[in-house]
Formats: structure tokens, C-alpha cells, sequence
């Protein structure tokens, strides 16, 4: 049997005399999760007509760790309690000086992408912000970045993010700090 036989095709009891063999010289691969909800790696049901098996490396948790769905969450927030935003506001902007836009070397506050920072009666936080353009890069990553560091603060009770374009962001939101860190006079 050549190199390059499965090109040309095989017979069909060509095919089981090389599955039987193959099968049985393979190592044994984990079963399959038996639902798409298992936690478990994606193990195919072995072919018949290959011996192929998952290699070993493939049962890492960044290939298995389920990944995050949308959740059309909605914020949750009450009506804006002026005392507790008072109370929390100047906390959230320290852990929001915390978050870079990875291609700009300032933070999202500096640059003038938080537009707003309201707290209810039971400290629920909504962060309304902006991004430099609708098609950044870093459009999931900064605003789950956000949500979870405010999230993070022992005061909070939850955290949301909301996404706003009006007014569109430009240079003239940037406070002075930035616009001298990036050199824009």
C-alpha cells in the first residue's frame, strides 16, 4: 500500500482490513461527551475508515473551558442614588485608570471613553462608555475588562457596562495627561 493510496480510493473490504488493523494498533481515545453541555473535550466517535485519535494536547482548558455566550443581560440598576454615587465614584474611576486600550498606551479614563458612572440605592453600578471607533479591535475586551474590575470592588453589588455612540468620541474628549502622553497638542 502506497503513501498517497487514500487519493485513489479504496474498495470496500479494502477499507475494513485497514480500519481493523489501525483501530486496533491505536491508542484508545476518551470517550465523547455525551451531551454538548459536558465540560469535557470534543472527542469524535472514531471512523471507521481512519485511526485517527485526539492527540493528548488537545484536552487543554483553553480548548476545553466552555466559551462565554452572549447573555442579553440587561443592567438591573434602580433609580441613580446621588449619596451612593458619590460614595463609589471616585473607586470606580481609580480601577477604571486601570484599563488600556492595548494600541493606545493611556487608559479608557484619560481618554475620554467613560462618559458616565451611575450608582443606585443598593450600590449596583452602570458604566457608560464609548470606544475610539465602532470597529475597534478591542470592542469585547475592554467592556468585559470594565464590568469586572468595577465588579471587583468590595463595595459593589453588580456591575454593567452599556455601549453608547452619541456623542461620538474624538481627540477633544482626551484630558491633557493623554494628549501630552501621546504627544497631541
Amino acid at each position: 500500500m502506497g503513501l498517497f493510496d487514500f487519493l485513489k480510493g479504496k474498495k470496500d473490504d479494502d477499507v475494513a482490513g485497514v480500519t481493523q488493523t489501525a483501530v486496533a494498533d491505536a491508542p484508545s481515545a476518551p470517550p465523547a461527551p455525551a451531551s454538548s453541555g459536558d465540560s469535557g473535550f470534543y472527542a469524535p466517535a472514531p471512523h471507521p475508515a481512519t485511526p485517527f485519535v485526539p492527540p493528548e494536547a488537545w484536552n487543554t482548558e483553553a480548548l476545553t473551558a466552555p466559551h462565554p455566550e452572549p447573555s442579553g443581560e440587561t443592567p438591573q440598576i434602580g433609580p441613580v442614588d446621588p449619596v451612593q454615587t458619590a460614595a463609589l465614584q471616585q473607586k470606580v474611576i481609580d480601577v477604571l485608570k486601570t484599563v488600556f486600550d492595548p494600541e493606545i498606551p493611556v487608559d479608557i479614563y484619560e481618554l475620554g471613553l467613560i462618559y458616565d458612572i451611575l450608582v443606585d440605592a443598593n450600590r449596583r453600578v452602570l458604566v457608560k462608555m464609548t470606544l475610539t471607533s465602532p470597529a475597534c479591535p478591542s470592542a469585547q475586551q475592554i467592556p468585559s475588562e470594565v464590568r469586572y474590575k468595577v465588579k471587583a470592588i468590595p463595595e459593589v453589588a453588580d456591575a454593567w457596562v452599556e455601549i453608547v455612540w452619541e456623542p461620538p468620541w474624538d481627540k477633544d474628549r482626551m484630558s491633557e495627561v493623554a494628549k501630552l502622553s501621546l504627544g497631541i497638542f
